[in-house]
């Protein structure tokens, strides 16, 4: 039941969130809206853990994965994937983002050794076809400068740097680390190091104030950081990267509907055979076989006939 809970808790909120980012660009630029994102939600957290009286000193190695998992998961990955809803649709863009399922099995793989079953190379080559099928009116002319595909380029990297965020979080649990310290220590981080790039890059602390920007930000920074990423991080410890990623798998749903309803977004007939694509590869990824069988009546199939074979014999 708590399972069930942070699945469907991480699925709406997640959903919803490619929306809400839409309401985030425009006025203020998308690494000064990720200080006052990250601020606040540290802000939140430390609060959080302060009141509980949680531990809050570890050892300078678990401070530099704090680090590691700051730049990715609460800093860059968020950045490139804002660059990327400048160039698509948050639809689109959520859609690419599923592919962090493939990419959270390939890097548990590397990093912890867990063995990778032949389902997921079948269930990567429809993921990759479904991507294809996605963006075919920009891949089919090979035009790499159009806009569909430099957003689907910076959507992957995104997505490839929050898997390996992923990979830190799982480590800090293995580490008996605390969720709440290590999401705490790290969207701390995350906020410093947004701030020294923004100093860097010169980019205007603006502040829009119209309440579609303030109300996003505020729903971003609670909801999308602080809740969000608390349920996922909790089904990371609680059954592994693999099994959580059912998540990735359930999101796009929702975020496609919202984009139908609030950005106008058209289905065509490469779209919707892309999205079928993406969502059969990544439950093929998460399917056993023999639960596939089950859930195809193909296991009852095979006894019957086993059974009328021997009644034959």
């Amino acid at each position: 039941m708590r399972s069930t809970l942070l699945y469907i808790t991480t699925v709406l909120i997640w959903g919803s969130t490619w929306l809400a980012i839409e309401y985030q660009l425009g006025v203020v630029a998308p690494e000064v809206s990720l200080v006052y994102r990250f601020s606040i939600a540290a802000l939140l957290m430390w609060g959080y853990c302060v009141i509980k009286k949680l531990p809050m000193s570890f050892s300078v190695n678990n401070h530099l994965f704090f680090m590691m998992l700051a730049c990715c998961n609460f800093g860059f990955n968020y950045l490139i994937l804002y660059w990327a809803q400048n160039y698509l649709t948050s639809a689109m863009t959520s859609i690419a983002f599923s592919t962090l399922l493939v990419m959270n099995i390939v890097n548990t793989r590397i990093f912890f050794g867990q063995p990778i079953a032949p389902r997921i190379f079948m269930g990567a080559i429809l993921g990759l076809a479904g991507i294809v099928a996605l963006f075919w009116q920009d891949v089919k002319t090979l035009d790499f400068a159009s806009e569909a595909v430099i957003g689907l380029g910076l959507s992957l990297v995104g997505t490839f740097v929050a898997s390996l965020g992923n990979m830190t979080s799982v480590r800090n649990s293995k580490n008996n680390i605390g969720i709440m310290q290590g999401n705490a220590w790290g969207m701390f981080y995350g906020s410093v190091f947004l701030l020294i790039f923004t100093t860097i890059n010169g980019s205007e602390f603006a502040l829009d104030t119209r309440l579609p920007y303030m109300a996003s930000l505020l729903y971003l920074s609670v909801f999308g950081t602080v809740i969000a990423f608390g349920c996922y991080f909790v089904l990371l410890k609680d059954i592994g990267p693999e099994k959580a990623s059912y998540a990735v798998v359930l999101f796009p749903v929702v975020a496609v509907a919202l984009s139908m309803i609030f950005e106008g977004f058209v289905w065509q007939s490469s779209t919707l055979i892309g999205f079928v694509l993406v969502l059969m590869g990544n439950i093929v990824v998460l399917t056993p076989i023999n639960r596939i069988k089950t859930l195809l009546g193909l296991n009852k199939v095979i006894a019957t006939s086993s059974v009328e074979a021997t009644t034959l014999k």
